[in-house]
């Protein structure tokens, strides 16, 4: 049973900036694929980043490009999600999710596994 399991979520000030983790278990990461998502009440929910297996093949929202990045530790099973210069619209429930594939999607339901969701809130 794969299980995602994010942390590093908190209230922040705009500017400021936090790193999100998401550590998988169950089964080992392979080749899959990893990304960030992020929801808020009321709206679907929108891809953020991504990373292929392939070192290096990173992908980025546009409204999060030159802010996040996301990274990924195989040998821990666990993926980042380093966000600086925060401002009140990235407040959400963010979330790490995994597909059984290299390539990275933006399309949630091409993704195999969720984790629960970590809350970051960007105060002005």
């Amino acid at each position: 049973q794969v299980q995602l399991v994010e942390s590093g979520g908190g209230l922040v000030q705009a500017g400021d900036s936090l790193r999100l983790s998401c550590t998988t278990s169950g089964r080992t990461l392979s080749s899959d694929a990893l990304a960030w998502f992020r929801q808020v009440v009321g709206k679907e929910r929108e891809f953020v980043a991504g990373i292929s297996y392939t070192p290096g093949s990173t992908y980025y929202a546009d409204v999060v490009k030159g802010r996040f990045t996301i990274s990924r530790d195989n040998a821990k099973n666990t993926v980042y999600l380093q966000m600086n210069s925060l401002k009140p619209e990235d407040t959400a429930v963010y979330y790490c999710a995994r597909r059984q594939t290299p390539m990275v999607s933006t399309i949630t339901d091409n993704y195999d596994f969720w984790g629960q969701g970590t809350h970051v809130t960007v105060s002005s």
